[in-house]
């Protein structure tokens, strides 16, 4: 089952994990939504989100922020318990960049 961490919120010095379940319950409680139908929704814009990042398309979502795809080239490294030089294959990692009004509900 694929896990995805939603929101982490720092309290206290204890960090609380907002996971996919929990989002969907609170998605479920706030629409009158039955869990399905809350867990259909959730996945839905989820899957969308990643779709359009895997065709290297940006996913803005006005006051939340924009996704994007940045590619980074391949690369050398070393192993830090040998030392022994390595290669890093070439990639796309997603990038959020927050919206300003997300910035300052969270700060």
């Amino acid at each position: 089952m694929l896990h995805i961490i939603i929101i982490a919120i720092i309290n206290s010095k204890e960090l609380i994990i907002m996971n996919k379940t929990e989002l969907v319950k609170k998605v479920a409680a706030e629409n009158d939504l039955t869990q399905k139908a809350a867990a259909a929704a959730v996945d839905s814009v989820l899957n969308s989100i990643m779709d359009s990042l895997a065709a290297r398309e940006p996913v803005s979502l006005f006051g939340f922020g924009t996704f994007t795809c940045k590619h980074r080239d391949e690369r050398t490294g070393r192993n830090p318990a040998t030392g022994e030089a390595m290669t890093f294959a070439a990639s796309n990692t997603p990038v959020l960049k927050p919206a300003k009004a997300f910035k300052e509900k969270v700060n």
